[in-house]
């Protein structure tokens, strides 16, 4: 759990009255006075780091309470107290020397808000981008690259998160701007934090012809041509068993399945986040238009003004209104142009319609294609095949010697050379069937030459072949 990685007040700076300047100053340390600095800092050092930064801030925004030291120099030791006690700063002796440093569970922490601070949680086009680039990187070689397919759900879930922090984001700049009484503001608010923030940031992105879900259908192709080939799903099981991400080929098989389904169960199911997102940005859209088409208050008593105006008009005397000349004929009718003339209706043009092409698969790669799944059989062990090989040579109560098979061609090679592993294949699957042995000097029969071994069949319990046997 967290909270037992944790120091039990590593959180009180944060939620104390100085958590602003308590925040800036260990996102300081954290990105300029440590850096990338492998060796801890002398005391001294931090301090006088501390002391400078402080230099910018007041007492009050610094002190948690009345009894925090005015004195500059009291003060910075105040602020290095209180992170040590915290637990965000660890303290020991070098050669006599006292150096601090970051704890370590405290420095993860601080690196997630760091990244949050920078806003790179709001960037996930580079997120697509890695899961596509893992995925095919993991597929294309398996045997050697099984980690990117762990990389690439993670960077789903990443994905996915965002995507899910972008509708509520939007959601709460919603309620802020509803909740605002001063129509001002709430606009300052949609134009700052919703335009600005999500909508330019993030969500025209997802628009645009550069938008990252344009390797969408790439991702989900990948995905789903790998969990339905099982060669591609054994060497991805065999990469995660070989750098010890499983304990047996089972579960590391399981492994790489689980990830793959995983990616495409969050690129195929994108629509439904998508869809509120674009809801929330429809009504809020609705509602600031609304809200700018009534800003300005109704006068109810404009039409009484202009109906008095009319009437005072009227019962002036004429002379008081000087004389207005002639108009000339032509500002008698309006302007003959483009909004006052008819536009022929455009003919509709016939809907042109082509023949799909009928494609011919080329003869010789229908022949390349049968002949790679004849050879992908022909190399492919299963315990049929070891079962069927051994019934055709081992004769019912008698031990087989591997000296004494003769092997006719390199189908029957390929089986004999996995017969020595026959009770760890397939998870042990045939060790209920046939007993394997080793046996006495050397094997060689002009295919390989290997140490001898012997198998026998097992022999049923007399109850189980009296239940399975004709009644």
């Amino acid at each position: 759990m967290l909270f037992t990685h944790l120091a039990d007040e590593l959180f009180r700076p944060l939620a104390a009255p100085s958590r602003v300047f308590n925040a800036a100053l260990l996102l300081h340390l954290h990105a300029t006075v440590f850096g990338d600095s492998a060796e801890p800092l002398r005391k001294a050092d931090l301090i006088v780091a501390i002391g400078e930064f402080s230099g910018g801030w007041s007492q009050a925004e610094i002190a948690d309470d009345e009894t925090a030291p005015a004195d500059p120099i009291e003060r910075r030791s105040y602020v290095y107290r209180r992170l040590v006690e915290a637990g965000w700063l660890v303290e020991r002796r070098e050669r006599y020397v006292p150096v601090v440093d970051f704890d370590p569970e405290a420095r993860l922490l601080i690196e997630e808000l760091a990244r949050i601070d920078r806003g790179e949680t709001r960037s996930y086009g580079g997120a697509v981008l890695e899961v596509l680039g893992a995925l095919e990187s993991a597929i294309a070689n398996p045997a050697d690259r099984s980690e990117a397919l762990r990389n690439a759900a993670k960077a789903a879930r990443t994905f996915l998160a965002h995507l899910r922090g972008l509708a509520g984001g939007l959601r709460k700049v919603e309620e802020r701007i509803l909740r605002e009484p001063n129509v001002g503001a709430a606009l300052r608010l949609y134009f700052e934090e919703f335009v600005e923030r999500h909508l330019v940031s993030d969500y025209r992105t997802l628009h645009t012809r550069f938008n990252p879900f344009r390797f969408r259908s790439g991702i989900v192709r990948e995905a789903g041509r790998a969990l339905r080939d099982p060669l591609t799903l054994r060497a991805l099981a065999e990469g995660n068993l070989r750098e010890g991400r499983a304990g047996d080929l089972a579960s590391a098989e399981r492994m790489a399945r689980t990830d793959l389904v995983e990616i495409l169960a969050i690129f195929e199911g994108l629509d439904p986040h998508l869809d509120a997102v674009a809801s929330v940005v429809a009504r809020l859209e609705r509602r600031i238009a609304a809200t700018l088409r009534y800003r300005e208050p109704r006068d109810s008593a404009r039409i009484e003004r202009a109906a008095a105006a009319l009437r005072a008009a009227g019962a002036a005397p004429e002379d008081a209104f000087p004389a207005m000349p002639a108009p000339e004929v032509s500002l008698l009718r309006p302007p003959i142009g483009p909004p006052q003339l008819t536009n022929p209706r455009m003919p509709r043009r016939a809907i042109e319609s082509e023949p799909l092409p009928e494609i011919e698969t080329d003869p010789a790669i229908e022949a390349f294609v049968i002949a790679k799944d004849a050879f992908r059989r022909r190399t492919t062990v299963t315990p049929e095949r070891i079962a069927a090989f051994l019934d055709a040579h081992l004769k019912p109560g008698r031990r087989l010697r591997g000296s004494d098979i003769t092997i006719a061609d390199v189908d029957a090679f390929v089986v004999f050379q996995r017969l020595r592993e026959i009770d760890v294949l397939f998870d042990g699957s045939l060790r209920e069937r046939y007993r394997l042995a080793p046996g006495e000097g050397r094997l060689a029969n002009g295919w390989i030459d290997c140490p001898d071994f012997s198998i026998e069949r097992v022999a049923e319990p007399k109850g189980r072949r009296a239940a399975t046997g004709p009644r």
